[in-house]
């Protein structure tokens, strides 16, 4: 996968699931049974990013699983900036799934996660943010 910036994180699961070095938190998956790795989460850009990855190594899971595609394991990278005032510059990710599947198969499974993936949907439409 691609080399990451400061904000970057990748969440991985399965047979693609990296080790739990420095910065890396080791979440519960209802996949998995090992859970899922994210890194690094050390500070509020990775988080924010982090919400996306999940979202979508989730719903890869979960597509796959109501198109009866086996799954041997995700990994998500998700990465993005920030302006000057901090404003979002926009987030991107990559998804790289372990499969026998085709990759005919796989596309059309990436794009249905896409459709679904309810975070970066949120986020694309300019979630509001407020104290209470």
């Amino acid at each position: 996968m691609a080399e990451l910036s400061s904000f970057g994180v990748r969440a991985s699961t399965g047979s693609l699931r990296a080790g739990a070095g420095a910065g890396a938190v080791v979440l519960p998956h209802a996949w998995t049974p090992e859970g899922v790795v994210a890194a690094p989460v050390t500070n509020g850009a990775q988080a924010l990013h982090l919400s996306v990855a999940l979202c979508v190594l989730n719903d890869v899971y979960r597509e796959a699983g109501a198109s009866g595609i086996a799954v041997r394991g995700v990994a998500v990278e998700a990465d993005g900036g920030f302006d000057d005032a901090w404003a979002s510059t926009g987030i991107d990710y990559r998804v790289e799934v372990d499969s026998a599947t085709d990759e005919a198969t796989l596309a059309r499974l990436l794009k249905q996660v896409e459709v679904v993936a309810e975070i970066p949907r949120a986020l694309g439409a300019g979630a509001k943010v407020q104290r209470r």
